[in-house]
């Protein structure tokens, strides 16, 4: 069993249909799931965006979205030229096929030609964190995001089975007039710079063909008095009408203010994968038991202090998955204003025939039995520490607390900060 990577406040939501919440853990097993990943191939580094993939496509066939183009490197440093807009998708099929962790299987997608977009490898420095054993650490265990062994200057890239094209409505910003969302967790108001938690990893009940999808997330953005904010987040989500199953798979979003739409994993521009191992939207596994054995799933989004782009990381090590450069953002350049930690629902019919959230218990039946997040940390200004959130920007709430609750808000026994929802 490893070790607990740290303590910082803890969520946990909760609900009749519906329950949420947070904790620590560590080591994972082998996935025997059936999914199609395909690494994404360059000259030299990595594509930055893949959309609209020709998912029909075999052997020899090509799916055409755009012109090729070449990726080249800039000697002596560790940045890279890249193309934003436009690509190529070959997908190779039979022997050719790689696997997954989980078992699925891949194809490849080459890209080519010079541009003059950059590309950043690595964060140039990553938050400091105060590492406190928490009280649960034999309790939890580390859930294992889906893994693909990709040639390097590749990425791999799903190959659902499924894709919804109504796209994740972002936290505290304004939803499409068919689409209900109600929250559960932690909601956070003042300057932020990042934030990093563990997320407790369950399957909760979702409809299929319904549009409606269930996550415990962690987010950050840009919120202003009037209008949409802007946002980025990640986390454990159940959203069959996008994945075309239940299962819980680790996805990101954020809001392409360019496009004036919210984005999920690849299915449009703006963020830039550089782990050529994870794969978004790929199963999470082992996932949490009621009464049984609990796993967590570790997350950090920050803003890098010199290149200013917001990353995302994962697991006790932060290891990089990729970032969202500032550039595309406004409202982001610089800083965010507002963080959520916790559970949400969303879909066409939440709030007359809602989906579950984590364990689908409510929140003060406890460790164990509702879903959790803990070790809740957030860097509060430009020193890129990772601290206990301010209590007094916290603000634990529950949209509709007959459906879903938070309880157990407070420090951890190791006097970081955490939060239980509960009806």
């Amino acid at each position: 069993m490893e070790e607990d990577d740290g303590g910082g406040q803890r969520a946990v939501a909760g609900g009749g249909s519906a329950a949420s919440g947070l904790a620590a853990g560590h080591r994972g097993i082998t996935l025997t799931s059936k999914e199609a990943f395909t690494c994404t191939k360059s000259n030299n580094w990595r594509l930055l965006h893949i959309g609209d993939i020709d998912r029909t496509s075999k052997c020899g066939r090509l799916g055409v979205n755009g012109k090729l183009h070449r990726i080249s490197t800039m000697k002596g440093n560790n940045i890279f030229r890249v193309a934003l807009l436009s690509y190529i998708v070959l997908t190779i099929g039979g022997k050719e096929l790689k696997s997954t962790n989980s078992g699925e299987n891949t194809g490849l997608i080459f890209t080519n030609q010079q541009v003059n977009k950059t590309i950043q490898m690595e964060p140039s420095s990553s938050p400091i964190r105060l590492d406190i054993k928490s009280p649960l650490v034999a309790a939890v265990s580390h859930a294992k995001l889906s893994t693909i062994d990709c040639p390097i200057g590749t990425v791999p890239i799903l190959r659902n089975n499924k894709v919804d094209t109504t796209m994740v409505q972002r936290i505290n910003t304004l939803a499409s007039n068919d689409l209900q969302q109600l929250v559960a967790g932690i909601k956070y108001w003042d300057e932020i710079y990042g934030s990093r938690a563990s997320i407790n990893v369950y399957e909760p009940k979702v409809k299929e063909n319904s549009k409606d999808l269930s996550a415990s997330w962690i987010q950050i953005g840009s919120v202003p008095e009037v209008g949409d904010g802007v946002g980025i987040g990640a986390g454990s989500c159940v959203y069959p009408s996008f994945s075309g199953d239940s299962f819980a798979r680790f996805h990101i979003s954020w809001d392409n203010e360019e496009l004036k739409k919210n984005c999920i994993d690849h299915n449009c521009p703006g963020f830039v994968q550089v782990s050529h191992s994870v794969g978004l939207g790929g199963r999470i596994h082992p996932i949490s038991v009621y009464n049984g054995p609990q796993y967590v799933i570790n997350v950090l989004i920050f803003k890098d202090p010199k290149t200013k782009n917001w990353w995302l990381a994962y697991g006790s090590n932060n290891t990089p998955i990729g970032y969202w450069p500032s550039s595309q953002f406004l409202s982001m350049k610089d800083k965010c204003n507002f963080a959520f930690w916790g559970g949400y629902v969303q879909g066409l019919t939440t709030s007359s025939d809602p989906p579950q959230i984590g364990s689908g218990h409510f929140a003060s039946e406890g460790f164990g039995k509702a879903a959790f997040i803990r070790n809740i940390q957030a860097i509060e200004d430009e020193n890129n520490k990772l601290v206990t959130p301010n209590t007094r920007s916290t603000h634990p709430r529950a949209d509709n607390p007959k459906l879903y609750t938070y309880d157990d808000y407070g420090l951890n026994d190791d006097a970081r900060r955490h939060s239980r929802p509960s009806p």
